[in-house]
């Protein structure tokens, strides 16, 4: 069995479970090891009733009272029971949060689960285990997880892996998996990595990495094994990195490229004067354009600094010389709006060069028809989505290659835009504030330019970072932003309500919202398990004002312009980086009203709040990532995660930028050393390389 095996090697995995695997992304046995938790659970001693606070998931020990009643209610099987705790002296009084009633009694609710009426029993100890939720004065828990003592000892001595999953997926069935292939080793821990280059960085083995994230003995272990599996993901991404650099080199282009007037006409006609930073930029940009060698550039500029000027500026200038040129943007829907802006630009200043929009989602007619008009060179400047990259996305003469939002694409998908021309300009965007020491890395292809100034015309986000309590008072702010014609967002961690993890989750919240407002206000939601259409309907529904509050993950931290989008609130921001929070936060604060993000914390301790008091008082981007930078580590890394800066699975760029700059060195000294990977001693490393490569054309992410 290798890598590239099939699932359906694996036993008792057939058709039909490799296809809930497929769901999730798992289609051989090189994915399974890498799909690794997404959390991992800590089962603690039982607590007491008095110490439960809602909404928290606990463990309590107990007998039932009395044996269970199963009802039966629209062929729906309620099971319902009552647990007696030994009694408390300790009782802790009402206003603190914690249960005050009853406290030796805890109720339990299981649904369709008639089973257990038969299997547990009377004046027998069990260990239940669940989400706490309060009935009158005294707790409920709903589906509780049921354990014996021993069961329950044996979990409180190791962590617990928690992975996403689909309908019909469990734990157990990804970990018998998972534990199929470790267990199929020949015994022999071959590995890609030199020895000399792990002892160099004290680095474990791959097979006790790969071992240890699924099945950590402890803390430290766990620790140890994220470590190699970041450094490899840094690794591998680095060496693709400067393979790319150095083909492209200095390499000469073959476009005359003049400066005729077209962005100077379009700079005097805006209805603002360009920023001294967006000024010099494009004097970076024009001089790379007008040159004899291909432009590699980065344009970094914090949430609303004016980026999309710069790449219409660079656009319209390669259209007056008689070349193509094409920006790649990450969702429909922002494609779509890059399209209507520039398009309204141009025609509203007689500036005559056809503007072409592809996306997936057109109908086969349509991009038939944009193909032939991007073959023909009749389109002078092509917008899309990934749609750019396909094989039937043959160009006339493309000379400039913009991607939007840089951090959503991989190196190969950068690439591939490269290639669909002889040679083109490239110029790469991205409001992901990165200080310069980790940007230079991470982008070693590329020249650098930051805008760190801000239009003038921009108000200041004003902040607030709040506990739950204050909820009420946020939903009153948001419905009252509403009545003066407003819209606001709203931000879960999660999805939907997970046994597992004490977070909001999206489905939930919606229903919440449209409760409270009473039907008043139309409520959306989005998230990334919907269909790119579904999402792009809702994202048109929030743009026209048709919904008022988008509850949604953190899918619209790259989402489209909605000016009138006035409040942020983000739920369980202490499960956040500060600069994804401040990513977020760039959704709103685009039009001429006033804004306000609230940052609502469920978890309150001083170092919590020692973070996210750096959001309240700065709207910084660059100054944010730094602060970040110094406050993260790695005990912040396996809570709620939906998306990762560069398509890492694992690695971050703030709490891990140490590795990054040992993975950085590390492939400098190889280059230097053996720089096509051809010496005895990196066979294997070569191999692996070249395979992460290939793999279904994706960027080199383990």
């Amino acid at each position: 069995m290798n890598l590239n095996s099939p699932l359906t090697d694996l036993k008792g995995i057939g058709d039909k479970t490799a296809q809930l695997f497929a769901k999730v992304g798992v289609s051989d046995v090189g994915e399974l090891l890498a799909y690794y938790p997404r959390a991992y659970e800590r089962y603690e001693e039982p607590a007491v009733l008095s110490s439960l606070r809602e909404g928290e998931t606990a463990s309590v020990r107990g007998q039932l009272a009395a044996p269970i009643v199963n009802q039966y209610l629209r062929g729906r099987c309620i099971s319902t029971a009552v647990c007696r705790c030994a009694p408390e002296d300790d009782r802790i009084a009402a206003g603190t949060g914690r249960m005050d009633g009853p406290g030796d009694e805890l109720l339990l609710t299981w649904y369709n689960m008639p089973y257990l009426k038969n299997s547990l029993r009377t004046g027998e100890e069990y260990i239940f285990r669940g989400k706490v939720k309060k009935k009158g004065r005294r707790p409920l828990f709903e589906q509780a997880a049921v354990f014996s003592a021993a069961q329950y000892q044996a979990l409180t001595i190791s962590l617990q892996p928690v992975y996403s999953l689909t309908r019909g997926l469990t734990i157990k069935m990804v970990q018998k998996a998972v534990k199929q292939v470790l267990l199929s080793g020949d015994g022999e821990d071959a590995d890609d990595l030199p020895e000399e280059l792990r002892d160099r960085y004290h680095l474990c083995t791959w097979r006790q990495a790969v071992s240890q994230i699924h099945f950590p003995d402890n803390q430290d272990t766990l620790s140890q094994a994220r470590r190699r599996l970041v450094f490899d993901e840094f690794f591998f991404f680095l060496i693709q990195l400067r393979h790319l650099k150095e083909r492209r080199g200095w390499a000469e282009h073959p476009f005359q490229i003049q400066e005729k007037g077209a962005a100077r006409l379009l700079i005097s006609a805006l209805s603002y004067e360009l920023t001294n930073a967006q000024k010099s930029v494009w004097d970076e940009i024009r001089r790379d354009l007008t040159g004899e060698k291909v432009m590699a550039r980065l344009i970094q500029g914090d949430v609303g600094s004016g980026k999309t000027i710069l790449a219409v500026l660079a656009l319209l200038t390669v259209a007056e010389n008689g070349y193509q040129g094409a920006m790649m943007a990450p969702t429909d829907v922002l494609a779509r709006q890059h399209f209507d802006s520039i398009q309204t630009l141009l025609s509203g200043n007689h500036l005559p060069y056809e503007v072409l929009l592809l996306t997936g989602s057109m109908t086969a007619s349509q991009k038939k028809e944009a193909y032939a008009k991007m073959a023909s060179g009749e389109a002078s400047i092509i917008i899309g989505t990934h749609a750019l990259i396909q094989e039937k996305a043959i160009y006339h003469n493309l000379a400039l290659v913009i991607t939007d939002e840089q951090h959503r694409f991989g190196v190969r998908q950068r690439e591939n835009l490269s290639q669909k021309g002889s040679t083109p300009h490239t110029m790469v965007m991205s409001a992901t504030p990165i200080p310069r020491t980790l940007a230079v890395i991470l982008y070693g292809d590329l020249d650098i330019s930051v805008l760190r100034e801000k239009p003038a015309e921009r108000l200041p986000i004003k902040n607030c970072v709040v506990g739950p309590s204050w909820r009420p008072k946020a939903y009153a702010f948001i419905e009252s932003q509403v009545r003066l014609g407003h819209q606001a967002y709203v931000i879960c961690p999660m999805v939907e309500e997970s046994d597992m993890v004490d977070a909001e989750n999206v489905m939930e919240y919606t229903e919440t919202l449209r409760q409270a407002f009473h039907g008043a206000i139309r409520v959306g939601s989005l998230h990334g398990r919907m269909k790119p259409a579904e999402k792009n309907e809702i994202m048109e529904r929030f743009l026209q004002n048709e919904i008022q509050v988008l509850v949604s993950t953190t899918v619209v931290e790259v989402g489209v312009n909605v000016p009138n989008a006035t409040v942020m609130m983000i739920e369980n921001a202490e499960r956040f980086g500060l600069a994804q929070l401040h990513q977020l936060r760039g959704r709103v604060g685009r039009g001429a009203a006033q804004s306000y993000c609230i940052f609502l914390h469920a978890v309150d301790n001083d170092a919590i709040r020692e973070r996210l008091d750096i959001l309240n008082h700065s709207n910084d981007g660059f100054e944010i990532a730094a602060k970040d930078l110094k406050l993260r580590g790695p005990g912040d890394l396996f809570g709620v995660r939906q998306s990762g800066l560069m398509n890492f699975r694992l690695a971050d760029i703030y709490a891990d930028a140490e590795v990054l700059q040992q993975a950085n060195e590390a492939v400098g000294r190889m280059m230097e050393e053996d720089p096509d990977l051809e010496l005895p001693g990196h066979q294997k490393l070569r191999e692996r390389y070249e395979a992460l490569v290939s793999r279904r054309g994706e960027s080199v992410n383990l």
